[in-house]
């Protein structure tokens, strides 16, 4: 079913916005220090969701294209980025993942022949710029490692972005199926990791079970449907820009529901994150067959705590 161009930049920012609820629901609802096991738990029983719904299994050479995205995209991102969560001082983190459009952009003139234009540079500048007026605080020293986890987790989640839409989907595949892969592919990645380092799963309560169950339904297979869907209709860049609205999110979501103040210099930055992220729209042009991810090409907890952006 055909949609206008409006309806589905909004249906896909939808993701960003949910992935920007994740640190409240974390906080306030969910085990302490567990974010391995949190990622686990979104990432696996979504994908077999999707995967009940759709009830495709990839073929041929998708069995190891749906492994590389689910690693690039959920698997290797999840904890790469939760490690620099951790190790990166006052909001580090955020600022390098909102430079995702920058990476995207590059990234395109390698595997998709796109050469990205000065406004799109300029824009991706901008947008990371005004999420770093909202989360970025004074702190110490770096963490090499933390930096170049949060370098790593931005890489992949741009690479497997720029991928997906190369690579598009086996014909009579929807994003549905896709997004399941992806998303078994990742967990799988993720569970032996998460039982090595976390050992057993905790207790949980009811809050933490309904916690739980959002983020695996609404904030992940949702979330990570609505997002692949539109990678298939849009530009991997212009999809992209709609990242920093996860931080923009979570810290209107801390100012409203955790008693956060939200200081002149923050509103600043929310401003132009969000004008970047409009402006990101236009500065490139949509694939000419929406109906395809790329197809007829060669070629993101997200919260803030501390200043720290999470997905």
């Amino acid at each position: 079913m055909a949609i206008s161009r409006p309806a589905l930049i909004t249906l896909t920012a939808l993701a960003p916005v949910s992935w920007g609820t994740t640190y409240a629901v974390t906080t306030q609802f969910l085990p302490p220090d567990r974010p391995l096991f949190t990622a686990l738990v979104r990432a696996l029983p979504a994908g077999l969701l999707l995967l009940t719904l759709a009830r495709v299994l990839p073929r041929g050479a998708w069995w190891w294209k749906a492994a590389v995205l689910g690693a690039l995209n959920i698997g290797a991102f999840f904890p790469l980025l939760f490690l620099s969560a951790y190790r990166l001082p006052g909001g580090l983190a955020a600022v390098v993942g909102s430079a995702g459009p920058l990476f995207v952009a590059g990234l395109s003139v390698l595997l998709l022949g796109q050469r990205p234009s000065a406004r799109t540079l300029v824009t991706g500048a901008v947008a990371a710029f005004g999420v770093s007026l909202v989360v970025l605080k004074a702190a110490g020293s770096l963490d090499t490692l933390g930096l170049l986890a949060a370098v790593a987790s931005t890489a992949s989640m741009s690479t497997g972005t720029v991928l997906t839409q190369r690579w598009g989907r086996p014909e009579g595949v929807g994003p549905l199926a896709l997004t399941g892969w992806q998303l078994t592919a990742g967990g799988l990645l993720i569970a032996p990791l998460a039982f090595l380092v976390e050992g057993a799963p905790p207790a949980l309560d009811g809050p933490a079970l309904g916690g739980y169950l959002y983020l695996a339904v609404a904030n992940t297979a949702l979330a990570y449907w609505l997002w692949f869907r539109g990678i298939g209709r849009m530009t991997a860049t212009q999809v992209t820009f709609l990242g920093p609205l996860s931080p923009l999110t979570a810290a209107v979501v801390g100012w409203a529901a955790l008693g956060q103040a939200l200081t002149p210099v923050q509103l600043v930055g929310m401003g132009l994150a969000f004008g970047a992220t409009v402006a990101g729209q236009f500065v490139t042009r949509p694939p000419r067959k929406p109906g395809l991810a790329g197809g007829n090409v060669r070629g993101g907890a997200v919260g803030v705590r501390g200043g720290v952006l999470r997905r």
